[in-house]
């Protein structure tokens, strides 16, 4: 029998031992999920808002459990695995609250001919396939899960296999707020069966969509197979974000918050700020606030609350890491601080900057999963937004000044799904999120999230004759 085993990044030992699903098992999981979501999906919105609110209770009471256990599996210092439990949370109060009215039929006018009546309405699909990634267990589970169950469908988990216990953990509580069983249900893919398994399943006629946050390399196999299938899709890629502080800025306010940006979650999210552009005049002051306060960082056991940064998740992802770090240097860029592994038991690396970037560097060219930031310095605004447009990703942008209309001025150049102006990226229920380019396609979050796998129907009717 196949296993899949999940172990602790921060020393390197096991953790526990699941075995993998056959493909009986697959076939009797889908089965059961797809017949949830059709019963689900004639559940009336309001009841199913009511669930949510019990979620977000459930999440609240149970915070601390959900996060050691993200903590143990991938590595975070336990403060960010709390935030990111009451995060997924804050979500599912919002969608508690706005999801019906999101959802509600829209009357729509119509003057000729005389009598009709006619209305679009949102309505549920079926079972939706997500494939999700490791580096934020549960919340990039409930950014797609809550909308989408808001929205009448069920939810078809393959989950990345070091996380498989949090994987476990979400559907567990999905129940435990009395949700329907096997509507949110998980896979147990072994990592060699995924790409196999992922594209029967989306070709199967009983899964409607699919959604995927990962590689894009995993993002072109599900988009291929979606498009294949004649499925919607969703797909949130990586992301090479550009920082970029201009001239007028408050300097050490943007350095603060550019310390935050590049370094939460040790470095390992799409969202992440990676590419520091900064104009000349302050590129000195910024430079010396900024190392100063990655040398503030402390590396270390993420149980511990002093830790700011833990390990990154496997060991083959701390390598890769380290070969950008060298391809860098030897294509030009200086080493200001970091640039190693940090000696002994599990997968640490040093917070680690590197100066005078740019193109035709890894760090610049490519989505640098971890502890590591590339300095650029632009010679003005106008090479600032030719350096932050140098990417083939386009998820998030900050820019960083005294003047809105100039940082918005700047951001209009500059392709990506969000723009952050004096504030560090991150995503937020209220607002859509999603990438262009090589970061993806399709939003989550807001009213684009619950009605991303809907069926906008219209409806016309007309008198009896």
């Amino acid at each position: 029998m196949t296993t899949i085993e999940t172990v602790d990044p921060a020393d390197g030992t096991p953790l526990a031992s699941y075995p993998a699903m056959s493909a009986a098992e697959i076939e009797e999981a889908l089965e059961a999920g797809a017949a949830a979501a059709r019963a689900w999906g004639r559940v009336p919105a309001t009841r199913r808002a009511a669930a949510l609110s019990h979620l977000a209770a459930h999440l609240r009471a149970e915070q601390d459990r959900y996060a050691e256990l993200v903590t143990r599996e991938m590595g975070k210092p336990l403060a960010e695995a709390r935030a990111e439990v009451e995060k997924s949370a804050v979500t599912a109060d919002y969608y508690a609250a706005h999801a019906p009215g999101l959802l509600a039929d829209r009357r729509v006018d119509i003057d000729v001919p005389e009598g009709v009546q006619a209305w679009v309405s949102q309505e549920p699909i079926g079972l939706v396939l997500a494939v999700m990634p490791w580096n934020f267990p549960v919340w990039q589970v409930l950014r797609f899960a809550v909308p989408t169950l808001a929205a009448g469908n069920g939810v078809l988990l393959k989950h990345s296999p070091n996380v498989t216990g949090s994987a476990l953990a979400i559907a567990g509580a999905f129940v435990a707020a009395g949700f329907p069983p096997d509507l949110v249900t998980v896979l147990r893919v072994a990592e060699p069966d995924v790409p196999a398994t992922v594209e029967r399943l989306i070709a199967d006629r009983r899964v409607a969509a699919v959604t995927l946050t990962g590689s894009n390399r995993a993002g072109e196999m599900v988009g291929a197979a979606a498009g294949r299938a004649t499925k919607p899709s969703v797909l949130e890629l990586g992301g090479s974000d550009a920082f970029v502080v201009l001239s007028d800025a408050d300097v050490p306010a943007a350095a603060a918050a550019a310390v935050r940006a590049r370094y939460a979650n040790c470095g390992q999210s799409c969202v992440c700020a990676k590419r520091f552009i900064v104009e000349e005049p302050v590129a000195g002051e910024f430079t010396r606030l900024f190392v100063e306060g990655v040398r503030g960082l402390v590396v270390g056991d993420p149980r511990h609350p002093r830790t700011t940064v833990g390990p990154l998740a496997r060991a083959d992802l701390r390598d890769a890491v380290q070969r950008q770090v060298d391809r860098s240097v030897a294509a030009g860029a200086t080493l200001a601080i970091g640039g190693r592994s940090v000696p002994g038991p599990g997968y640490f690396y040093e917070p680690t900057v590197l100066l005078g970037t740019g193109p035709g560097m890894p760090v610049f060219d490519e989505e640098t999963f971890g502890p590591v930031a590339a300095v650029a310095v632009a010679a003005g605004e106008d090479h600032a937004a030719a350096l932050a447009e140098a990417t083939p990703y386009g998820l998030g942008l900050s820019v960083w000044s005294s003047s809105v209309d100039r940082a918005v001025a700047v951001a209009r150049r500059v392709r990506s799904g969000a723009a952050f102006v004096n504030s560090v990226v991150a995503s937020d229920p209220r607002v859509p999120f999603g990438g262009t380019k090589r970061s993806g396609y399709g939003r989550e979050l807001a009213d684009a999230g619950v009605l991303a796998f809907t069926n906008t129907r219209t409806y016309w009717a007309a008198p009896s004759p």
